[in-house]
């Protein structure tokens, strides 16, 4: 195993783990739930407190993981599939094994400390290079097949699962709560991903722009814009690719140009507003 995918399957552990966590210690017994599989899984869990929680995870995560086989392939599958394996397992292991309390019965510090883990959680996963197999295989496929964005497709997913929360626990209080918890989880991936908002400004600075700007075409899906420019100092031409990239495929971005172009030139600024036709 190469030194970089061993670092994957590290950030996949921990993070599989950091959301187990805040789950179990924080959210769970607060009745707080957060979005995607897992809030899906908390809601279920309710109703059938019968049924442990890491397998409804893992129940509730296999028509995700048979759409990630069918839209992105055996790798993707299997990188998610361990993602649920380690999430589900690790979920049992400290709720039924270990029989671990909440930390807190405070509701506002476990809707932010829970939101804190789960955001964690997820960036380490998505760092890893995978996916928590839950609803933003259902965002990815949908903003593939209509003009819908990913996160808009997300954010309706949770805000359906709030809503039914309400019912499921007949509290709107701890509802709130919960979009608080997930707004907070938002905050902590995007740092995670070094990312606010979604979409990030990256400028190139390459020798190999042909190159780059079809992986950047084919792989990270996104259009953009070849400038050219004069070095400040040797007064030398420079091509330079415009493109503005999901906070969440910068890490891929990064390896793309490590891998094309270790000699490129890279700035990344935050996007804070986008007017105009043609943009996704």
């Amino acid at each position: 195993m190469k030194k970089t995918e061993l670092k994957q399957y590290i950030f996949i552990i921990l993070g599989s783990f950091a959301m187990a966590f805040g789950t179990v210690c924080f959210l769970s017994p607060n009745e707080i739930i957060t979005g995607g599989g897992v809030g899906i899984s908390l809601l279920l869990h309710a109703l059938f407190p019968q049924i442990t929680l890491g397998i409804i995870i893992a129940v509730v995560s296999i028509p995700f993981l048979i759409l990630s086989y069918i839209y992105f392939g055996k790798y993707y599958l299997f990188k998610t599939f361990i993602v649920v394996l380690l999430l589900s397992t690790f979920t049992d292991i400290l709720k039924e094994v270990l029989k671990i309390e909440a930390i807190t019965h405070d509701i506002l510090l476990a809707a932010v400390f829970g939101g804190i883990f789960i955001g964690l959680g997820v960036g380490l996963v998505i760092k890893g290079r995978a996916s928590t197999g839950s609803t933003s295989v259902v965002g990815e496929i949908v903003a593939k097949k209509t003009k819908y964005k990913a996160a808009e497709v997300l954010l309706a997913i949770d805000a359906v699962i709030m809503f039914a929360s309400v019912f499921v626990y007949n509290d709107i209080d701890k509802s709130l709560y919960s979009m608080l918890s997930v707004y907070v989880g938002i905050r902590v991936l995007d740092i995670i991903l070094t990312g606010r908002p979604s979409k990030k400004i990256v400028n190139i600075v390459s020798n190999n722009v042909e190159v780059l700007k079809e992986q950047i075409r084919e792989r990270i899906e996104e259009h953009g814009t070849i400038l050219t420019g004069i070095g400040l100092h040797q007064g030398q031409n420079k091509t330079i690719i415009y493109v503005t990239v999901d906070a969440g495929k910068i890490d891929l971005l990064k390896n793309l140009i490590t891998k094309y172009d270790p000699d490129a030139f890279m700035i990344i600024t935050e996007a804070s507003e986008f007017l105009g036709r043609g943009l996704k």
